[in-house]
C-alpha cells in the first residue's frame, strides 16, 4: 500500500506538469504564440522581419522632413529673417511629436483591450494619408496641422515593441528589441536621406474567462491594482500601478531623456549642416546631409544585428548604457571645430561623427526597451509601452521647438566670448546627455530583479 501510494504522489507533479504544457485555449491568438514558442526553440525570423519593415515605414514620416525643412520654412515666407528659420522649423516638428504625446497611452490600452493589429494597421494607413498631407501643404499652418494628425492617430509604436517581446522567447528578447530599436533609428535615417535626395497578433483572448474580462473592462483598470491574475504562469504580484511601478517608470524617464536630446540633436544637425559656414555652419546641401545620414542608416543595421547583442549579453543594458552615453557626450564637443576643415575632410569628419552618435543613441535606447518590457506583464505590457510613447513623445514635443529656437539664438552670437555661436548648441546637448548618465545610476534607475547584478 505504501509503494502504491508512493507511486501516486510520485505521478502526481508529472500529472500536473503535463496539464500545465497542455493548457492552451482553441482560439486564443496568445496561445497559439506560446504553443509556436514551446514548440519552437529558435529565432523567429520571419516575423521579426515583419516587425522590422513595419517599425521602418511608419516612421519615416517623422524625420523625412528636416533636410528640406530649412527650405520649405524659406519658401512659405513666414520667418521675417534668415536666422528666424530655425524658431518656426522647430514647431512643425513639434507638432508630431505634440499628437502623439496626447494619444500614445490610449492607443496602447486599446491594444491591450482589442489587440495588436487593428492599431497597427489603423497607424500604417493613417500615416499614409497625411503624410501625403502634408507634402500637399500650401502654407505654414496647413504643414503643422497635417503634423499634428500624423503624430495623433499612428498609435502602433507601443503595441510593435509589445508584440516584438511577445512573439520570441526570453533568451531571444535582447535581439527582439535591438531589431526595434534598429529599425527604428534606421528608419530615423533613411526618411532624411530619401527627403534629402528627392527634397500576428499576442494577446491572450480566452472566450471562457468572461469574468476576468469584466474585471477590466474599464480602462483605468490598467493603471490601479487588478485582481489576482495567474495566468500561463504569470504572477500577479506584479500586475500594479503603473505608475508605482518605480523599475518601468524610471526606465521610461532614461527613454525621455535620450529622445529628448535625439530629436533636438536630429532637429539642429540638418540646420546646422545646411546653414552657412559664416553662421558655424558647413554649407551642406540635402544631397549631402541625406549621404551622411544614409551611410549612419547603414551602420546602425550592421551594429544592432551583429554587435550589440553580443555586448550587452556580456555588460547588460546598465553597463552598456553608461559607457554609451559617455562617449556620446564627449563626441558631441567634436562637432563646432568641424566647420573650420574644407572639403572633403568635414564631409568624412560629419559621416564618422554621425555614425558613432547615432550608434551610441541606438544603444540607449534600446536597453531602455529591455528594462521597460521587463518591468511588466503582458497584460499591461502595450500599455506600458504607450504610456512609455506619450511621455516620449510629450519630450519630443519641446525638443524640435526648443532645439529651434536655441539654434536660431545662437546663430546670433558668433563673436560671444563663452562658446560662441553652435558651440553653445552642442555644449547644451552634452549637458542633457550628462543628465541622462546620472540617471542611470542609483537611486534614480530602479532595475527588474533579473537585472540586480548588471
Amino acid at each position: 500500500m505504501a509503494g502504491g501510494s508512493g507511486e501516486v504522489a510520485a505521478a502526481a507533479p508529472l500529472l500536473e506538469t503535463e496539464e500545465k504544457v497542455a493548457a492552451y485555449h482553441e482560439g486564443c491568438p496568445g496561445c497559439a504564440v506560446d504553443r509556436r514558442k514551446a514548440a519552437n526553440a529558435g529565432v523567429p525570423y520571419k516575423e521579426f522581419f515583419h516587425i522590422w519593415i513595419i517599425i521602418l515605414v511608419s516612421c519615416l514620416p517623422i524625420s523625412l522632413l528636416f533636410p528640406f525643412l530649412y527650405f520649405m520654412i524659406r519658401d512659405f515666407h513666414i520667418a521675417k529673417t534668415v536666422e528666424d528659420i530655425g524658431f518656426y522649423a522647430g514647431f512643425v516638428g513639434a507638432s508630431y511629436m505634440l499628437g502623439r504625446a496626447l494619444t500614445s497611452t490610449a492607443w496602447g490600452m486599446i491594444a491591450d483591450r482589442i489587440g495588436r493589429k487593428p492599431v497597427i494597421v489603423f497607424g500604417i494607413f493613417s500615416a499614409l494619408l497625411f503624410n501625403t498631407l502634408f507634402g500637399l501643404s500650401v502654407n505654414y499652418w496647413m504643414a503643422i496641422s497635417t503634423r499634428f494628425l500624423i503624430g495623433s492617430l499612428n498609435g502602433l509604436l507601443g503595441p510593435i515593441r509589445a508584440y516584438a517581446i511577445e512573439i520570441c522567447r526570453p533568451e531571444h528578447q535582447a535581439i527582439a528589441l535591438s531589431l526595434v530599436s534598429t529599425s527604428w533609428a534606421i528608419g530615423l535615417i533613411v526618411g532624411p536621406t530619401i527627403g534629402g535626395y528627392l527634397a500576428q497578433e499576442t494577446l491572450h483572448n480566452h472566450k471562457a474567462d468572461k469574468k476576468g474580462d469584466q474585471a477590466s473592462e474599464s480602462s483605468i483598470a490598467h493603471f490601479s491594482d487588478p485582481e489576482e491574475l495567474n495566468e500561463h504562469g504569470t504572477s500577479a504580484t506584479t500586475d500594479k500601478n503603473l505608475f508605482k511601478n518605480w523599475p518601468l517608470m524610471s526606465s521610461i524617464i532614461l527613454f525621455c531623456i535620450v529622445s529628448f536630446e535625439d530629436m533636438a540633436y536630429t532637429e539642429i544637425f540638418s540646420l546646422w549642416a545646411e546653414s552657412d559656414r559664416k553662421y558655424g555652419g558647413l554649407s551642406f546641401s540635402t544631397e549631402d546631409v541625406g549621404q551622411v545620414l544614409a551611410i549612419s542608416g547603414a551602420s546602425i543595421l550592421v551594429y544592432q544585428t551583429f554587435i550589440y547583442p553580443r555586448i550587452v549579453g556580456v555588460l547588460g543594458p546598465i553597463n552598456t548604457s553608461r559607457i554609451a552615453t559617455s562617449l556620446s557626450m564627449m563626441l558631441l564637443l567634436t562637432y563646432a571645430p568641424i566647420t573650420h576643415l574644407s572639403r572633403p575632410w568635414s564631409q568624412i569628419a560629419v559621416s564618422i561623427a554621425s555614425i558613432l552618435k547615432n550608434n551610441f543613441v541606438v544603444t540607449v535606447v534600446t536597453c531602455s526597451f529591455i528594462l521597460q518590457n521587463n518591468s511588466v506583464t503582458q497584460h499591461q505590457r502595450a500599455t506600458a509601452n504607450g504610456l512609455a510613447t506619450t511621455l516620449m513623445s510629450l519630450f519630443k514635443t519641446f525638443a524640435p521647438a526648443g532645439a529651434g529656437i536655441v539654434f536660431s539664438w545662437a546663430q546670433k552670437r558668433q563673436h560671444a566670448l563663452f562658446f560662441p555661436g553652435d558651440q553653445m548648441v552642442f555644449f547644451l546637448l552634452a549637458i542633457v546627455e550628462l543628465v541622462q548618465l546620472v540617471w542611470t545610476f542609483k537611486p534614480f534607475l530602479a532595475v527588474p530583479q533579473q537585472f540586480c547584478s548588471d
